[in-house]
């Protein structure tokens, strides 16, 4: 084998997958299209659970630029309307304002300190795969190649070459009722209130930033993120402008839909600079998500509508939620069926999102209709209750992968702090003891009794106290695959058949660390 496994793609979902197999002792080798890293704006930053599972590989702290641990937001946007979360019981909804391209850097940069080969201007040409392997076709600089690997990974986006090749179906819908405008650009700084941000729009009212602003002609969003200010509009039934776009297509555009005119201006000095036109949009996702040795993640297998930004919450955890079982597949110590639990755990989540989407595309569409869904959609919306589902679906906290005895099995383990923990400080955090991406048996138990338990080699063993006296196992992906309290909710017996079902019954060895 010329590598374990070729990963198409060195956008933020193939360098995430890339890292996770690093860490699980893996070695993947990364093929990139581009020949450098791409600058164009793209994403503006992360929202839901990922921010949390970055927190727990060690990237939250490098990405955001300030110490100390991820906290939740006070409000968030749903199809244009405000969702206040201060109220929620358990807000699930974290943000980390970054864009794309430094996200991008911050994974290669971790990338690069694991050892792992990036190469940059060879493109996946072709592949074949057997029983044993796949033959991966390259294309590069100096001609074209093949490399033999046990897999291959498509992440390589909404056009993949590799699901393609594959012969994997991309069903959907396509909807091209609505043009959506984007340009990097400035607002006079008269028109911003200091105090709340706002754009104060004269013969028009008040634009929050950083939300979708639904009118009856369209929608608008004013993002003032410094030194990358952007405008983006949104249009219904307006058939798209031939040629390349120009900044007096935007001004025309946002003064259609805010129905004045509001002076906008693009920045000053050298780029890069967004200017974009996007006409229709579509939603789908793979039939499926492996055909035999070839996997995809990410836009690979799934495309929707960015609206709510839930597009780095989606790929990046399918890239984590395959990393650990690809590479237990890989060193020959997965359970049976292990690789299959990918298809079968992400992409429900890739429905939901496609799901929530639609709806929220629905809800910013103009009319009178519209207008009236809204209306009741936002009597729903002082409840907190439907809040809360909504938050949790926006960001994938309504995730149970699997049922279990107890009620965490299947779900994101909860941010404990743990005092006293083996080998660690006085007291450290659930996100920080799981930074080296092992599979966690964390027994805050009082008498530590389910520590003694024999475990695999790669299962560490953690004791400690805590608030909540509970036992769990959690997987290397931050999810709970068994859980017990005190009084026994769950037989030691349960420990055994989830350690046996996730991470083999390799020869044993005692849990004592």
């Amino acid at each position: 084998m010329d590598a374990e496994v070729v990963i198409a793609g060195a956008g933020p979902n193939g360098l995430m997958l890339a890292i996770e197999l690093r860490l699980a002792g893996v070695q993947p080798l990364v093929l990139e299209r581009l020949p450098e890293p791409n600058s164009t704006p793209r994403a503006n930053g992360l929202v839901g659970q990922v921010v949390r599972m970055l927190d727990r590989r060690g990237l939250y702290e490098r990405l955001a630029g300030t110490p100390g641990p991820p906290q939740p937001q006070s409000a968030y946007i749903f199809g244009a309307m405000e969702l206040p979360l201060s109220g929620l019981e358990d807000n699930p909804v974290y943000l980390l304002p970054v864009p794309q391209v430094r996200v991008e850097a911050v994974l290669r940069e971790r990338a690069s300190e694991l050892g792992v080969e990036i190469r940059a201007g060879h493109e996946l040409a072709g592949l074949s795969q057997d029983a044993e392997s796949v033959t991966v076709e390259v294309a590069g600089p100096d001609g074209v190649y093949d490399l033999r690997a046990r897999y291959l990974v498509g992440a390589d986006g909404g056009h993949s070459l590799t699901r393609k090749l594959a012969g994997i179906d991309f069903p959907g819908v396509t909807n091209d009722r609505m043009v959506s405008r984007t340009a990097s650009a400035l607002v006079p700084p008269e028109l911003i209130d200091p105090a709340t941000g706002a754009l104060e729009v004269p013969g028009y009212g008040v634009i929050p930033p950083f939300m979708h602003h639904r009118t009856e002609r369209g929608m608008f969003v004013f993002a003032p993120f410094p030194g990358r200010e952007a405008v983006s509009t949104g249009e219904w039934d307006d058939p798209a402008d031939d040629g390349e776009m120009t900044f007096e297509e935007l001004q025309q555009s946002a003064d259609r839909v805010l129905g004045v005119h509001l002076p906008l201006t693009p920045p000053d000095g050298d780029g890069p600079r967004l200017l974009r036109r996007l006409a229709g949009g579509n939603s789908r996702l793979a039939d499926r998500y492996r055909e035999g040795r070839v996997l995809l993640v990410g836009d690979a297998a799934h495309v929707h509508s960015a609206i709510g930004g839930p597009g780095l919450n989606l790929g990046l955890q399918d890239a984590i939620n395959l990393g650990w079982k690809l590479a237990a597949e890989v060193r020959g110590t997965a359970p049976e069926g292990l690789l299959d639990t990918y298809e079968s755990e992400r992409r429900p989540v890739g429905e939901r999102v496609v799901l929530q989407t639609q709806a929220q595309t629905a809800l910013v569409a103009p009319g009178n209709e519209v207008t009236a869904l809204r209306e009741l959609f936002g009597e729903l919306l002082t409840d907190p209750h439907n809040v809360q589902r909504i938050a949790d679906l926006i960001t994938g906290a309504d995730i149970r992968y699997y049922d279990g005895a107890h009620p965490l099995v299947g779900r994101w383990a909860p941010d404990l702090t743990v005092r006293g923990a083996t080998s660690s400080p006085a007291q450290v955090r659930l996100a920080e003891l799981m930074r080296s991406a092992r599979p966690l048996l964390l027994d805050l138990t009082p008498d530590g009794a389910f520590a003694e338990t024999a475990v695999p080699d790669e299962v560490e063993v953690v004791t400690g106290r805590s608030d909540r006296p509970i036992a769990l196992l959690i997987r290397p992906d931050g999810y709970v695959a068994w859980a017990a309290e005190r009084d026994g909710v769950v037989e030691q017996g349960g420990l055994r058949d989830a350690l046996a079902q996730w991470f083999q019954a390799r020869p044993l060895t005692s849990a004592t660390r």
